[in-house]
């Protein structure tokens, strides 16, 4: 329906808002975008030249070691629990005052994250054994993945790092350039491996421990890489900390809860690892690669809207008429929810229909063989059905953090451990690695579904009307992509028998297409907002300059 000129200020607040969180999203949709092409380039090294054997397998374990507390220190409850501390002493005291709160924050984590590191280096030998029971079986194995875990568990710190200072700088309206470090790392992280792979080679060493290397240094120069803009908008450092200070006290109450809840998170991660491990050779190592492609299109969405929602949330709950913005807060979230769907389900529907060929063309060659594609390809067609709520999950928790109730988001990890262990014991034996995917989508799904649950109940239901209309738009869009898609595959390449990765080629972008025309057609905005932005971006190169640019209201 076409808008008047009497259209209300409320209602253009509204819009305006929506816009914000959607530049912002799309700034470091783009940023994230090169950053997850690079990921999958070094999940194609790592695929080319150690396949889905020994190494890998001890590789993957080392890696996830440190990831483990990553949610913690890193891209989880730390950097939340700063945004909302940092972005409400900017609301109310100005940005003086939160700079000098933001380097008392910085010295305290600095401290505790060294120390954590510390620790985990003096018992990294029982963190393989706890992890991955299954390697004491091959002594050489097990040796080699605590090995490599001395190498890579100084990346928490240096992530650690890398996170707070994007926080600090997504609540100054910097979006783009903090999603981009990570490209930064994978880039990194490529060439060292790549150059240390031959040198090791040809000096006798395992060539392995040169991808260990290059995710440590690569985790060092992604914290470097913001330090710049950081100095730009006059924020000095120094190691001066106060563990009294009032505002690491409310920092330590928001995670205080979200700690139980991602120490459920890592008994999940242990969970899944465990039972991965004891698949066979080869087992951990598809998981991984699935989960790494499932992962680019989460990172594309679910991550660009949660990072720009969390300080908007945060700024209209942390006004003293809490009760009176409640409404505004209401809406955004909603809209922000149909933006993230907007793309998780499509992208969903396209995972799904060509996970072989997805597989095949980023990875079979080398070391990785066609059996290696055949249970990759198997695992990520299940993950997928996972990824719109997994990415709705990313956009919901930014709410609970904004209202400081940080429990929410715990209780919701232990939904998701109970729904997949209880999957996977049910499934392990006649399933075998898929069972261990099929327990991580149960548990997305049900994680998702509770959080659902309790927003509607906080914030006193939502704007239903807005979001069923923006569905049923995006879920006929999707239905009629998939039929290009399936039509596509089944029907004409099949039949011709042309490479898979011409079908790739044709059916991604006519795909895209098909689903853009339709929920462009049929509306409302916020079935196409998020898709009309990133079109604009690829294909207008004067936007391009607004990237680098900070987004403010």
């Amino acid at each position: 329906m076409r808008q008047t000129h009497s259209e209300s200020p409320s209602s253009q607040a509204k819009e305006e808002r929506l816009e914000k969180v959607a530049r912002g999203a799309s700034s470091v949709t783009i940023a994230v975008f090169i950053s997850r092409i690079l990921g999958l380039v070094r999940e194609q090294v790592l695929a080319y030249f150690f396949g889905a054997g020994k190494s890998m397998d001890a590789f993957v374990v080392a890696y996830r070691i440190p990831n483990l507390l990553r949610d913690l220190f890193a891209e989880g409850a730390s950097q939340a629990a700063f945004v909302k501390v940092f972005s409400s002493t900017l609301e109310r005291e100005g940005k003086e005052r939160a700079l000098t709160v933001a380097k008392t924050l910085l010295a305290n984590f600095i401290l505790v994250s060294g120390s954590v590191v510390l620790l985990m280096l003096l018992f990294a030998p029982s963190l393989v054994e706890l992890l991955a029971p299954a390697f004491k079986e091959t002594p050489s194995k097990f040796s080699l993945a605590v090995n490599l875990t001395y190498i890579t568990i100084p990346f928490l710190f240096f992530i650690s790092l890398a996170s707070l200072f994007a926080g600090l700088l997504n609540s100054l309206g910097y979006f783009f350039l903090p999603a981009l470090s990570s490209g930064l790392f994978n880039l990194s992280s490529i060439l060292i491996g790549v150059f240390g792979y031959f040198l090791l080679v040809s000096l006798g060493i395992e060539p392995i421990y040169a991808m260990a290397v290059g995710v440590t240094l690569g985790g060092c120069l992604q914290a470097l890489m913001q330090v710049p803009l950081l100095l730009k908008e006059c924020f000095s450092f120094a190691l001066k900390p106060d563990f009294s200070h009032p505002a690491f006290k409310e920092v330590l109450r928001l995670i205080g809860p979200t700690i139980f809840g991602l120490s459920i998170m890592q008994i999940n991660i242990f969970v899944n690892t465990y039972f991965a491990t004891s698949c066979g050779e080869g087992a951990v190592s598809w998981y991984s690669y699935a989960f790494r492609v499932m992962y680019v299109p989460l990172g594309l969405f679910g991550v660009g809207i949660t990072q720009a929602l969390l300080p908007e949330l945060t700024r209209i709950l942390s006004k003293k008429e809490r009760q009176a913005e409640l409404p505004q807060a209401r809406d955004l979230f909603t809209r922000s929810l149909a933006l993230c769907l907007s793309l998780s389900l499509p992208s969903s529907a396209g995972l799904y229909l060509l996970a072989q060929e997805i597989i095949s063309v980023l990875f079979e060659r080398g070391r990785f063989t066609s059996l290696d594609t055949e249970m990759t390809g198997a695992l990520l067609a299940i993950l997928s059905l996972a990824l719109p709520f997994y990415s709705a999950s990313k956009t919901i928790i930014p709410l609970f953090y904004s209202l400081g109730k940080t429990y929410i988001p715990a209780l919701a990890s232990g939904v998701a451990l109970l729904v997949n262990l209880a999957v996977i014991l049910l499934s392990i034996k006649k399933l075998g690695i898929k069972a261990v995917a099929l327990g991580t989508t149960a548990s997305l799904i049900s994680q998702c579904l509770f959080l659902s649950l309790v927003s509607v109940l906080y914030l006193r239901g939502l704007s239903f009307r807005v979001l069923f209309r923006a569905l049923g738009t995006i879920l006929l869009g999707t239905a009629m992509m998939s039929l290009l898609v399936y039509g596509l595959k089944f029907y004409f390449f099949e039949q011709a028998k042309l490479h898979k990765v011409w079908l790739i080629l044709l059916a991604v972008p006519g795909g895209a297409g098909v689903y853009h025309a339709i929920v462009k057609l049929f509306g409302p905005r916020e079935a196409y907002l998020m898709l009309d932005r990133l079109f604009g971006i690829f294909f207008k190169p004067l936007t391009r300059v607004t990237l680098f640019k900070r987004h403010r209201g």
